[in-house]
């Protein structure tokens, strides 16, 4: 069997960062996408998707620093069916996405307005964003972290760091 799913659209909301009780980070926002049709009569149509997501890890602190709402991002991950109990008794469920890789897919100029906090930054040919110009890596690969040493992160952060 097999779930992955990628989505390309905008933020609906602002990224809200919490802690859980073992002090690992959790990201949750939302996503909106869009897929335009043509009816046989030559009327456009547009069919809007919104979508919950959550980034676990050092991904969600990532995220929650550099996009805001309105940001173009791609994410990563696969389809999770929650299920609970409303405060009135009633049985609640819904899909979300589980994040396992994004890319920031803003040009420079919206990100810098989306977000005034974004440093620098130089799309890379192949239109992920890097916190520093690409000199020695620093490329976003997953929610993990990053590949390469452009940015400041101890390697004790990344639980899955092979030295590159």
């Amino acid at each position: 069997m097999y779930n992955r799913i990628i989505l390309i659209g905008n933020l609906t909301r602002d990224i809200t960062l919490s802690y859980l009780p073992s002090g690992s980070p959790i990201a949750k926002g939302a996503i909106a996408t869009t897929h335009k049709y043509k009816l046989q009569s030559g009327e456009t149509k547009e069919e809007v998707c919104f979508l919950d997501f959550s980034v676990f890890g050092k991904g969600g602190e990532i995220l929650n620093q550099y996009v805001r709402k309105g940001s173009k991002v791609m994410l990563e991950g696969r389809l999770i069916f929650e299920q609970w109990q409303s405060q009135d008794g009633s049985n609640r469920s819904r899909h979300t996405l589980r994040v396992e890789e994004f890319k920031f897919l803003d040009s420079k100029s919206d990100s810098q307005s989306n977000n005034q906090h974004q440093p620098s930054s130089q799309p890379h040919e192949n239109g992920q964003y890097m916190q520093q110009p690409p000199e020695g890596g620093g490329e976003y690969i997953n929610n993990n972290g990053f590949r390469g040493t452009t940015i400041d992160i101890d390697n004790d952060e990344i639980p899955f760091n092979s030295g590159n």
